[in-house]
């Protein structure tokens, strides 16, 4: 595949605009569900994909203080593109809101972190978390993470939304894998 340089970023993209928060929220995730399509579409390298959809993600949805990717290596999820402040590099199965997710293979919406049992504080800001995994042929090949610091940020349009979401950079985190 060429690589143009100076193809052009989807105009629309929502990022830092003021009346983003006004928006109907599954409105918002239609429009960065189009906007993220078109911005990883025709891009085959993988880590670039992931590091545009975690700024999309972040930049677009009102209320975060970290958006990103864990991606599953052997016992453990890795830390990927992302974000926001420095967070857990390596987080084991089965710990934390991430290995929990990623171990059930089931969303989690977290209204109140230090309600949940071994909650792994990367940030300690956060408060609320949405955790939902990235799926390759079945199987969950990492996870999408998103913090905010305000209690009860998620709801079950967040997560209806984010598993779209995860659905579109499921290719980019397999081809980073090998899966």
């Amino acid at each position: 595949m060429s690589h143009d340089l100076a193809r052009p970023v989807p105009r629309n993209i929502p990022w830092d605009d003021p009346s983003a928060d006004e928006r109907d929220p599954a409105a918002r995730y239609a429009e960065l569900r189009a906007e993220l399509a078109a911005l990883l579409a025709g891009e085959d390298d993988a880590l670039a994909n992931l590091a545009n959809a975690a700024a999309a993600i972040f930049h677009t949805l009102p209320g975060l203080n970290w958006a990103g990717f864990y991606l599953l290596r052997g016992p453990e999820l890795v830390l990927g593109p992302f974000q926001g402040r420095p967070a857990c590099v390596r987080i084991p199965l089965g710990r934390g809101v991430c290995g929990t997710a990623a171990a059930s293979g089931e969303s989690i919406a977290v209204p109140d972190v230090t309600a949940f049992p071994g909650h792994i504080a990367c940030d300690s800001r956060s408060r609320a978390e949405l955790v939902v995994p990235v799926r390759v042929g079945g199987r969950v090949v990492g996870v999408l993470d998103l913090d905010s610091p305000h209690p009860g940020r998620f709801d079950a349009t967040d997560r209806a939304g984010c598993e779209a979401l995860a659905v579109l950079v499921a290719p980019a985190m397999a081809a980073l894998l090998g899966a």
